[in-house]
């Protein structure tokens, strides 16, 4: 069953949700590439924005990549520059990394210790986190429309490495049963008619 409901209410769940990661809650808002992880994340972190008198910081994991082999093993990356200071109740950095330069840029990216800090991308929910989560999140859509979605974005010439990463986030969302553990499912394909600046469709 879908069900329309409103980011301010998420936001509101999150805050009410008890701190995990030191001092902060943690939302993982995981799922396919080209599902719409991406602007969940944004909505969400706009409502949470009011409440918290500012908007929490965002972590996109494609940019914790080392390229297109690096689809699951970045988390040590994200583990040690950003979660672990967290749970110390100190700021996290990390180094973004350029898909056009092919390397990770010098200049870090500071991330500052704040009541939520959301996290996006393939396998951000997955198993070893779990129990430092306030909110673990998976939104999905249809294969083909995640496909167009991405060739549309980045160009044709990604094909090859695209339908790659498919097969790769498949086994690993199979393996780890990140949707079957996500405290909700998000329809990033609805076809309800509703306000996508203000409301997300529910699956679960």
């Amino acid at each position: 069953m879908a069900v329309v409901e409103a980011y301010a209410e998420l936001a509101r769940r999150v805050l009410a949700g008890p701190a995990r990661l030191g001092r902060t809650r943690l939302v993982a808002v995981d799922g396919p590439s080209g599902a719409g992880k991406s602007r969940f994340a944004a909505q969400l972190a706009d409502a949470l924005a009011g409440p918290l008198g500012g908007r929490p910081p965002v972590v996109h994991t494609d940019d914790l990549l080392d390229g297109w082999d690096d689809q699951v093993t970045f988390w040590p990356r994200l583990d040690e520059g950003v979660l672990a200071p967290l749970r110390d109740g100190e700021p996290g950095a990390y180094r973004r990394y350029s898909w056009v330069r092919q390397c990770f840029l010098a200049r870090p990216i500071s991330v500052p210790v704040a009541p939520v800090l959301v996290v996006e991308g393939v396998s951000t929910a997955r198993a070893v986190v779990r129990p430092e989560l306030t909110l673990a999140v998976f939104v999905t859509a249809p294969a083909s429309l995640r496909l167009a979605r991405a060739v549309a974005r980045d160009g044709p010439e990604i094909l090859p490495e695209l339908r790659r990463w498919h097969d790769g986030e498949r086994a690993h969302f199979a393996v780890d049963e990140t949707a079957t553990h996500a405290d909700l499912l998000v329809d990033g394909a609805p076809t309800l008619p509703y306000d996508a600046d203000r409301y997300y469709v529910r699956l679960r």
